[in-house]
């Protein structure tokens, strides 16, 4: 009797922290974390706070597991900056959760063999753990988006029928990929496939704009930007394409700058927060500085 009272008073207190934290992972967008990741880089590009962008940094990665996005890199920006400025970033711990983000691009782990080796991890280990990396990719996503990513450039897309038929295959291994295993990250299946093919996703995301399934695509890349699986810039790479070739209006993203005059960069860039890319003129500013 006494030790059913206890359960019925304290049960509760067990269960509400476990809904609390399981509500908190699940509530966590990660247009949130780009658009914060933009903030805390111009604190330290454009402001020269570096130390305020590395307690901000620390703050962030406690909420949300590091992307590091080309270009801004913000889990290495972090990790070299705290090196620099002898501030805790985690150690061997950090350094192990860096690792299969600059995995999927060949040699780049060479860069910081130094940095590796002065908190005790050893080149050897570094490229066996890059190693387990690629034997722990979806070998069965690799393998179908190698095949898809050789398809998409059949005869170089200058036979339209072909081209339409291969489309449409691809269309329905994207959807299948999505229904059975979720995005097709590169955590997944990496940049390079088999025969050494380079699979980006943004162009075979590209060439779905003519789909019947657009609206689908569309649907469901806006979720995973959101949920950290697709990098905001292959979900406005489509949108923006779609938006000029079908609809013949203009781009909500700004994502092809070249292609078409912006007219209104202050609604472009509003739009661009809106799934966490940089305003326009930072991104020129970040590549002009590479």
């Amino acid at each position: 009797m006494r030790q059913n009272l206890i359960l019925k008073y304290i049960g509760p207190l067990f269960i509400i922290p476990f809904i609390f934290i399981s509500c908190k992972s699940k509530s966590n967008n990660y247009i949130l974390y780009y658009n914060k990741v933009n903030e805390i880089d111009s604190i330290y590009r454009i402001a020269n706070h570096p130390e305020k962008a590395i307690q901000q940094y620390r703050k962030l990665f406690r909420k949300y597991n590091p992307r590091n996005q080309d270009h801004i890199e913000e889990y290495e920006t972090y990790i070299k900056l705290a090196d620099e400025h002898q501030k805790d970033f985690g150690g061997k711990r950090s350094l192990y959760k860096l690792i299969p983000l600059i995995a999927p691009y060949e040699g780049s782990h060479e860069k910081y063999f130094a940095l590796f080796q002065k908190y005790g991890i050893d080149s050897t280990e570094v490229k066996q753990r890059i190693t387990d990396w690629k034997k722990g990719l979806n070998r069965r996503l690799v393998d179908s988006f190698s095949i898809a990513f050789t398809r998409d450039q059949a005869e170089g897309r200058k036979d339209p029928q072909l081209m339409e038929k291969n489309d449409r295959i691809n269309t329905e291994l994207i959807k299948w990929t999505f229904e059975n295993y979720g995005y097709p990250s590169i955590q997944k299946i990496g940049l390079i496939g088999n025969d050494d093919i380079f699979m980006p996703m943004h162009p075979l995301f590209s060439h779905m704009i003519e789909s019947k399934e657009y609206n689908y695509f569309k649907m469901k890349m806006l979720e995973y930007v959101k949920s950290g699986d697709c990098i905001p810039r292959d979900y406005a790479n489509m949108v923006d394409r779609h938006d000029l070739q079908i609809d013949k209006k203009e781009m909500l993203y700004g994502s092809y700058p070249s292609y078409k005059s912006i007219i209104d960069t202050v609604k472009v860039n509003r739009n661009r927060k809106t799934i966490g890319l940089p305003p326009l003129r930072y991104v020129s500013k970040i590549k002009n500085k590479l």
